[in-house]
C-alpha cells in the first residue's frame, strides 16, 4: 500500500481538489513539522464530537450547551423571513454582508439537470409548517421565503424544485429570489459583501 497515493486520493475527493493538488497537499504535510501533522489529525478526529448540526436551520456549529445554533436562538431576528441557502459557507457570506436579519435554512446541496444531487426537502417543509403555525404564543408568522441560491444552472434548477414544493403555500407566503447584483454563473460563497447587499435589497418575487 502506497500511503502517499492513498492519502492523495482521499484529499482529491474534497470539493474543488483534484489528484494533482491532493498530492501537493501530501508532500506539504511530509515537509511540515510532526507537531503540525499531529494537530491536524487530532482536529479531524474530533470534528464529529466538537461540531453538531442545528435541528432548526440545519447548519453546522461548534458544540455548546445550547441545543440550537446562535442564529436560531437569537430573539432579535425576524421570524417573518426565511432565507434558503445551498450550504453553510453561503450563510456565512450573507452574515458577513451584514444586511439580512431574518432566519435561515441550509438546503445541504443543489439539484443538477442530470438528476444528481439532493436537498433537504422533508426538513424544509417541516420548517415552513412550523413557522406558519408556531408553537410559541406571539411568535411572528412566516411571510416570505427568499431563495438565496447561486446564479448557476444548478441553482436555478434547485429554485424551480423549491417553487414546486412551495406551491401549496402560495396563498400564505411570498417567494422571492435575489435581485440584481449577483452576476450569472457566480456562487454566493465567493461574492463580496456589497454584491450580496445589493442582491438582497433588490430581491424580487419568484
Amino acid at each position: 500500500m502506497d500511503h502517499i497515493d492513498e492519502l492523495a486520493r482521499a484529499l482529491a475527493r474534497f470539493p474543488g481538489i483534484g489528484p494533482r493538488q491532493g498530492k501537493r497537499f501530501v508532500y506539504h504535510l511530509l515537509t511540515a513539522p510532526a507537531a503540525e501533522r499531529t494537530k491536524l489529525a487530532a482536529l479531524i478526529a474530533s470534528l464529529g464530537n466538537e461540531v453538531q448540526q442545528c435541528p432548526i436551520c440545519q447548519r453546522f456549529y461548534t458544540s455548546t450547551s445550547a441545543s440550537i445554533c446562535h442564529y436560531c436562538a437569537d430573539p432579535r431576528r425576524d421570524d417573518a423571513l426565511l432565507l434558503l441557502v445551498e450550504k453553510d459557507q453561503d450563510l456565512s457570506a450573507l452574515e458577513r454582508a451584514g444586511t439580512y436579519r431574518g432566519r435561515y435554512f441550509v438546503l445541504g446541496g443543489v439539484l443538477t439537470l442530470s438528476g444528481k444531487g439532493s436537498i433537504r426537502e422533508k426538513e424544509l417543509l417541516q420548517a415552513i409548517e412550523k413557522r406558519l403555525h408556531p408553537d410559541t404564543p406571539g411568535q411572528v408568522v412566516l411571510k416570505e421565503v427568499v431563495l438565496a441560491l447561486s446564479a448557476t444552472s444548478e441553482g436555478e434548477h434547485t429554485a424551480d424544485r423549491i417553487r414546486q414544493l412551495l406551491t401549496p403555500y402560495r396563498d400564505h407566503l411570498t417567494i422571492s429570489t435575489l435581485g440584481r447584483g449577483l452576476a450569472t454563473g457566480s456562487e454566493l460563497e465567493y461574492s463580496d459583501a456589497e454584491t450580496l447587499r445589493a442582491a438582497l435589497s433588490n430581491r424580487r418575487e419568484a
